[in-house]
Formats: structure tokens, C-alpha cells, sequence
């Protein structure tokens, strides 16, 4: 199968093109530079110079494309509006990510929420990350336009990325202010707990609901869960660091900003992915975070 995916320089749209290339399919990316394009085309991947704001691109492609994967963005309509016009009435799977944090709370890293959710939770959603939640929806409706429109939902990714870009969004960015000043810093008292799932497992996934996934699916994608007290204790742990210290969120937004201090770090994200293993016969091959902190995480 011929795959468009956007994303394809980023973290996991580089991962998923990168296991969707193994197992035989071809793919072409989405990318902004010519720098990009020869890097990807080095990796397997036919790049197509744009940006996501490029609507008649976008619609092309997808019209072209056997299936689509949307890996750039969770929150530009427009893009997913132009992915979704090239797929009408083609019956051909476009997958959209999204992530855990549309069900993420607000507490500041200071409490952990008894809910968790399955695909069959009613969810409540702040009123930050509505406009994501709506896109999902849109996706889930394409059905009735033709489209096999399916929605993974990441929860907080962790490994090893293998296409140009390894680092993932959330432990990454700890890891790095840890090593500027010598000081692991969490949000909060670090009680709140993400699930968590890795990158591999992820495109694992991913693969399985293009081959399969039904019209209008939504999937969480997870294997276990952390809070982000251990997660701090871990990357402690394995930098040799002194005890993890607290930071408010206005303390923490001058550094990762305030979505990423508020929601990334501070908030509970407690998903299971139930649907997925039942349905696509998704079996995760890693189940630990902080195992994977203390002995798989790069320090070089």
C-alpha cells in the first residue's frame, strides 16, 4: 500500500514510516525543507515539499494515497479537513493522532485522579483542549462520508524514535532541563500519573488499524502507567542526580510553556487501551517507563 503520512520528519510520524517501509508498504512523507527531503529520501521515504497549511497539496495527496496518516498535528483542522476531502467516498483508512491529554485534568501536579478512562468512558474534557477533542470527532464522522476514519489516541510515548527525530515530547524535555542545571524538576509533588506506552509498540499500532481498523474507531494506545514522581526519580536515578525538587506550573512555563507545564506535566492522563487489543490483536512487547529510564534511555 502507497501511505501519505504528515509528520513524517517528527517523532512518530518518522517511526511509524519507518515500520510501515519493513513490512513492505511505500510511503511518501510530507516535509518542509529540501534539507528534509533529502534526509527522508535517504530513509525510503518519496518527500512532498509543503507545509500543512497547504490545502490543495494536502487534498492531492490524499486522493492519490492507498491510506493516510496524519502524524504532524493534533489540532490543525484545516489539514485534516483538506486529508479528509481528498479520502471522500474512497473507503480508505486515514488515521489521525491525537493524545491523551484531551482528558487531561488541571491539577497541578498536586493530586491523583481516582478516573480512568477505556474507549467506553464517557469523557470529560477541559476547556483547553475542546477544539482537539472536536477534531476526533470529525475524524470518527468521515464514516459517513466514505472515509475509514480512525482516531489512535498516544498517551505519553517513550523510546527511542527511528526516523530523523528520536525524542519524544514529555520525557525528553525533563531530561534536558535535569542536565542544564543539575536539578531533575517535576510539576508539582509529581502524584499525578500518566499511562505511558513505547514508540515501537506505537507503530506497531498504527500499522495494524491501517491494515484493519474499523470506520469511525477510536483507539487509546497504552501499556502501563507512571507518575511523574517516579519518572523524576528515575531520570535521577540514571543521571546521578541529586533528589528531584518541585516546580508551580508558573514557575515551569518560562521553560516548557504553559500547555506543556499545565497539561504534559501536571495533569492525570490515565487511559487503558482496551479496544486495541481486543479488536486488532495489539499485544505491546514493553511495559515500563521508568525501567526503560534507567536502562535504555540514551545519556551520551
Amino acid at each position: 500500500m502507497q501511505i501519505f503520512i504528515t509528520g513524517s520528519t517528527g517523532f512518530i510520524g518518522g517511526s511509524v514510516a519507518a515500520h510501515l517501509i519493513a513490512a513492505g508498504h511505500t510511503v511518501r512523507g510530507l516535509v518542509r525543507t529540501e534539507a528534509q527531503a533529502g534526509q527522508l529520501a535517504l530513509r525510503g521515504i518519496a518527500p512532498v515539499l509543503g507545509t500543512l497549511d497547504d490545502h490543495v497539496l494536502l487534498t492531492r495527496e490524499a486522493a492519490q494515497a492507498g491510506g493516510v496518516v496524519n502524524a504532524a498535528s493534533s489540532d490543525h483542522r484545516a489539514a485534516v479537513e483538506a486529508l479528509l476531502a481528498g479520502l471522500r467516498g474512497s473507503g480508505k483508512p486515514f488515521l489521525h493522532t491525537s493524545g491523551s491529554s484531551v482528558i487531561g485534568d488541571d491539577v497541578g501536579g498536586n493530586a491523583l485522579s481516582p478516573r480512568i478512562f477505556d474507549e467506553e468512558t464517557p469523557f470529560v474534557v477541559e476547556a483547553g483542549k475542546q477544539a482537539r477533542h472536536a477534531i476526533d470527532q470529525l475524524v470518527l464522522a468521515a464514516a459517513a462520508d466514505g472515509v475509514r476514519g480512525v482516531v489512535l489516541c498516544n498517551s505519553m510515548i517513550y523510546g527511542v524514535g527511528a526516523g530523523l527525530h528520536a525524542d519524544s515530547v514529555q520525557i525528553p524535555p525533563l531530561v534536558a532541563q535535569a542536565r542544564q542545571s543539575g536539578v531533575v524538576r517535576i510539576v508539582g509533588s509529581g502524584v499525578n500519573r500518566w499511562s505511558n506506552v513505547h514508540i515501537a509498540d506505537v507503530a506497531d499500532l498504527y500499522a495494524r488499524a491501517l491494515e484493519s481498523a474499523p470506520a469511525g474507531a477510536f483507539y487509546f494506545v497504552e501499556n502501563g502507567e507512571a507518575s511523574y514522581a517516579e519518572i523524576g526519580a528515575a531520570i535521577a536515578r540514571r543521571l546521578g542526580l541529586g533528589p528531584v525538587q518541585s516546580w508551580s506550573v508558573e514557575e515551569a512555563t518560562p521553560f516548557w510553556g504553559e500547555g506543556h507545564a499545565r497539561y504534559s506535566f501536571g495533569s492525570n492522563s490515565r487511559v487503558r487501551a482496551r479496544r486495541a487489543r481486543a479488536e486488532l490483536g495489539w499485544r505491546p512487547r514493553h511495559a515500563s517507563a521508568t525501567e526503560w529510564i534507567e536502562s535504555g534511555m540514551p545519556v551520551a
